[in-house]
């Protein structure tokens, strides 16, 4: 979802509920959309203070006291920041070693992790060839020069296993710097087309680990769930959903870390929850979690879980597994990344934009989406 109206920063949470109200299209889509959504206020209730969440047609938002405490870095905060990806980031120890956020140019101020304008977000799909296992890791993010809150686990990977990461982000450019000078070529990482960011998003190995599990779907070792069919007699949606979608779809990840009031971040996880009863959880709000944390609850639909290694194998969705499961499931018409799409055009020095192909492809291929071959098929008019 875009930019700056995105950002979530929420209170541990024990209890969710949601009530339907009059209806709206959450997705900000035209009167023609084929299905509309209840607008829904969720009323959390929390361990710290109460917070009330809402649903509107161009957002998440969040009000809660304690938000006051960086109110300074909500301001004005630096929109450009730097993720320092550890050596060897698709090994198990590379996983679990923190990944380091600073400022690009420290003259624009700093960048802090627990500043929900700011944070940074690594999910990675662990895939098991073997068996066809699908499981969910989430490296930490710490602000440089910190220690974590809470030593990050590190996970048993599987013989053979392929590894994909994907990167988010609730500021404006996010740009990966290799702990070594050959960290980002060894591990596939793309952050956009040369020195022209995607903005909020990059990943890692992705068309490797599709390739893979796309293997294993075709030997049937992969089972890809259905959708089924939502309370209003429509399939449910998909990430390539136009009833879902925004400007720029499939930009960020699931992702959760628990900080303090120091900026220390911890991952989340039932047990670091219970050891820090005063943290607070950081998110990365996006349409893949719009879709699997709000919409599919209200239309009583059910999205793709996977085991989370971070948290004692807790079911979770994920962008990869939404992103697998459009790609095999959603129906025409489909939503796939247009040339207009504001993450893949090319910006020059006075800001003016142009469509690129080759980038929107870059883009397209980190998401499992069938590339385009002409103008015709990504065209931003017909989009």
């Amino acid at each position: 979802m875009g930019r700056y109206r995105d950002f979530v920063h929420l209170p541990l949470l024990t209890r969710m509920h949601t009530k339907q109200r009059n209806s709206v299209n959450l997705s900000g889509q035209s009167p023609s959309s084929r299905r509309k959504y209840p607008a829904a206020t969720v009323v959390l209730t929390v361990v710290t203070v109460p917070v009330v969440l809402t649903i509107t047609a161009i957002g998440l938002f969040v009000v809660w006291p304690r938000m006051i405490s960086h109110a300074v870095g909500l301001v004005d905060p630096n929109v450009n920041c730097t993720l320092l990806v550890p050596t060897n980031p698709l090994s198990a120890k590379g996983l679990a070693t923190p990944y380091q956020l600073s400022a690009t140019d420290a003259a624009l101020g700093p960048c802090n992790e627990n500043n929900p304008g700011q944070s940074a977000f690594v999910q990675a799909l662990i895939y098991d060839p073997s068996s066809g296992k699908l499981s969910n890791y989430s490296p930490l993010v710490i602000d440089q020069g910190t220690k974590p809150l809470v030593a990050p686990i590190v996970p048993k990977l599987p013989k053979n296993a392929v590894v994909g990461l994907w990167f988010g982000f609730n500021a404006t450019n996010l740009q990966l710097q290799g702990a070594k000078a050959n960290t980002l070529q060894n591990a596939g990482c793309i952050n956009g087309m040369g020195q022209s960011l995607f903005s909020q998003f990059a990943y890692c190995n992705a068309h490797t680990f599709f390739d893979a599990v796309n293997t294993g779907i075709a030997n049937g070792k992969v089972k890809i769930p259905p959708l089924g069919v939502g309370k209003d007699g429509l399939p449910c949606p998909t990430t390539r959903d136009f009833s879902v979608v925004d400007q720029d779809q499939s930009d960020n990840v699931q992702s959760l870390y628990l900080a303090n009031a120091d900026g220390q971040t911890a991952q989340f996880s039932a047990k670091n929850q219970a050891k820090l009863p005063e943290a607070t959880l950081i998110a990365n709000p996006s349409d893949n979690r719009l879709l699997s944390s709000f919409i599919d609850p209200t239309l009583k639909c059910q999205p793709w879980l996977i085991p989370d290694l971070t948290d004692n194998n807790a079911l979770v969705a994920t962008m990869a597994t939404d992103e697998l499961q459009a790609q095999a499931r959603q129906r025409a018409p489909i939503a796939l990344i247009p040339l207009n799409d504001p993450m893949t055009v090319v910006a020059d020095q006075a800001g003016n934009t142009t469509q690129n192909m080759v980038k929107t492809n870059l883009y397209r291929r980190g998401i499992d989406q069938n590339p385009a071959e002409t103008n015709a098929q990504a065209s931003g008019k017909s989009y």
